[in-house]
């Protein structure tokens, strides 16, 4: 009889230890979560390739190389900044490393050149840059795509509103790359600074590989409250030294990537002043970001900026909705809904959801380029919480109107 009982509990126990453990116990034999990443190691953007490696080798690296689970396995292809390497590395991903989810790109032109293929091959795709373009999610909407952070206009409608209705400022020059990145994030600056009562009265679009930002300095005009600076790269650097140069003195209003940590830490006094706004800001006193900054600092030796905490964002992303279906990658239907429903209650850059669109809700913070202990850093002076793609403009207005671009909102001023 006693033996009986013995047999009992151990049998008992067993089937506890086994409960206690269903994931593990489940996707022990499984095959290993295939991630596609697509970054750019070669160009004018390479710099901030490397900073999405970093974002996302740190992230795996914490979590040893599992994810709800699984193991991991990391596919990393270089776009070289080019739509059509772009569109050949997806395919490659897709058809002979068979991926479950690809993470990337960094351009903006990448990710609508990827665009059509991924609906074919439907495979989900989440963007961890401002890549995500209206005629991506709204005109075009796809359930493959997931923007991790916002779109190129998101902070700068908070950007162009804080500009008219905070600062005052009247009239306005903008300067910006040339290329649907530049666009996007002109066009929102414009439409939110004109609804707040400002005027853009002048656009200038210098190249992308543009190597000396001379004569269009020279060409703003010097009766403006203020200049608008779009820039992704190490162009930023670029035009804020030849800015100095030519002894402008109108306070610059920048994007994301036109002070970001990533080139901020090369610049000098040419860059104190400068406003920009960003879903991001290593400034920000918080203590998941604190932990995130630590972690990159010791990894790195650098300080995190916009490429970094997008592509950690968008792997907590991952993980939040791998989590929820318990690793099963290969029921795309439930993996695609969990992408969509996925919350970050606490992460390095705040909190997020994903609205009906594919397209994030988060804070976006206004900042102001300040030196602090010796270094430049953007400092947080103000936080507009829950901000979605739309800022202060009615959705349906918004969704009908023309998608912004090089030509809208027109220079009407």
């Amino acid at each position: 009889m006693n033996s009986r009982r013995t047999l009992r509990r151990r049998v008992a126990s067993i089937a506890l230890a086994l409960l206690a453990t269903p994931l593990a116990f489940a996707q022990s034999g499984a095959e290993p979560i295939r991630i596609g990443f697509l970054t750019v190691r070669t160009g004018p953007l390479a710099a901030g390739g490397k900073q999405m490696e970093e974002g996302i080798n740190l992230f795996l690296k914490e979590r040893n190389n599992m994810l709800a689970g699984r193991k991991v396995e990391l596919i990393v292809a270089d776009t070289a900044g080019a739509p059509q390497q772009a569109r050949t590395k997806t395919q490659e991903l897709v058809e002979k490393n068979h991926v479950h989810v690809i993470i990337g790109p960094l351009a903006t032109f990448e990710a609508l050149a990827i665009d059509d293929y991924i609906r074919q091959a439907q495979v989900p795709l989440i963007t961890p840059t401002s890549a995500a373009q209206r005629d991506l999610a709204q005109q075009k909407q796809s359930d493959y795509v997931i923007h991790a952070v916002g779109t190129a206009a998101q902070p700068m409608h908070v950007l162009g509103d804080f500009a008219a209705r905070k600062l005052g400022l009247k009239r306005m020059s903008s300067i910006a790359d040339d290329f649907t990145y530049g666009h996007e994030g002109s066009a929102g600056f414009q439409a939110a600074f004109e609804e707040a009562g400002g005027r853009i009265v002048q656009k200038l679009w210098p190249p992308l590989n543009v190597g000396d930002y001379g004569s269009y300095a020279s060409q703003i005009n010097t009766d403006v409250d203020g200049v608008y600076a779009g820039f992704a790269g190490i162009n930023g650097l670029r035009f804020l030294k030849q800015y100095a140069e030519y002894g402008l003195k109108k306070p610059v209003f920048g994007n994301p990537t036109c002070v970001d940590e990533g080139v901020l830490r090369n610049m000098g006094d040419e860059a104190l002043g400068v406003y920009s706004a960003s879903w991001y800001s290593a400034e920000l006193d918080t203590p998941e970001n604190k932990r995130f900054v630590d972690a990159v600092m010791k990894e790195y030796k650098v300080v995190p900026g916009f490429y970094t905490s997008g592509t950690y964002v968008a792997a907590m992303q991952l993980e939040a909705a791998l989590t929820a279906i318990q690793g099963r990658v290969e029921d795309k239907a439930a993996f695609i809904k969990a992408l969509h429903e996925a919350r970050l209650e606490k992460s390095p850059v705040g909190p997020i959801r994903i609205d009906e669109y594919g397209k994030p809700v988060l804070n976006i913070y206004v900042r102001k380029v300040e030196r602090k202990d010796g270094r430049l850093v953007n400092s947080i002076v103000a936080t507009y919480p829950a901000v979605t793609q739309f800022g202060n403009f009615d959705p349906k207005k918004f969704l009908a109107a023309p998608v912004y671009s090089r030509d809208y909102p027109p220079l009407k001023n």
